[in-house]
């Protein structure tokens, strides 16, 4: 399987451990191949991406409790946001200088739907259109989502390293 890779870190992300990820992306293997019969073509990445992330919600609603998130200021958060394709910011020095066990930490804080969006655009370097087709989900709420996980990450990397220093 060409994705297999990628599903194992989408999976991972999202269940926050490594043997639950591969119970994850094992179900959703054979999701798959019950579906493929189904698949009309198009898409295989976004297809298979798409069920591992529901076999994952499905995994996750089985298996954890749900959790409420509050943000205090969610329009604070958006302008504290990166538009990578701009370059160097002072936001993306910021998750430059943050170590990777930092930088894990925080991605696995973020409230799921911004995890998700993160690392499928981030990680896996899905485009905003394929990250649509995976969640089944708007364009805009995507780049929307996209934005919020950023401004919540870098928020969360400001802090840890305001602490260290």
């Amino acid at each position: 399987m060409p994705h297999l890779d990628e599903s194992y870190s989408l999976a991972r992300w999202m269940t926050g451990n490594a043997t639950d990820a591969e119970d994850v992306v094992q179900d959703a293997c054979l999701r798959a191949l019950k579906g493929v019969e189904g698949f009309s073509g198009g898409n295989s990445r976004a297809w298979f991406l798409a069920i591992v992330r529901n076999t994952a919600l499905t995994w996750i609603q089985r298996n954890r409790p749900k959790a409420m998130v509050f943000t205090d200021d969610i329009e604070a958060v958006e302008r504290a946001c990166v538009d990578l394709a701009e370059g160097a910011t002072p936001e993306s020095d910021l998750i430059a200088q943050a170590d990777a066990g930092k930088l894990e930490a925080a991605i696995a804080a973020l409230p799921l739907v911004f995890k998700e969006a993160l690392v499928l655009r981030d990680i896996n370097g899905l485009s905003y259109r394929e990250i649509s087709e995976v969640t089944h989900t708007p364009l805009g709420t995507i780049m929307s989502r996209l934005a919020r996980a950023r401004g919540l990450l870098i928020q969360s990397l400001g802090q840890s390293l305001g602490k260290a220093s």
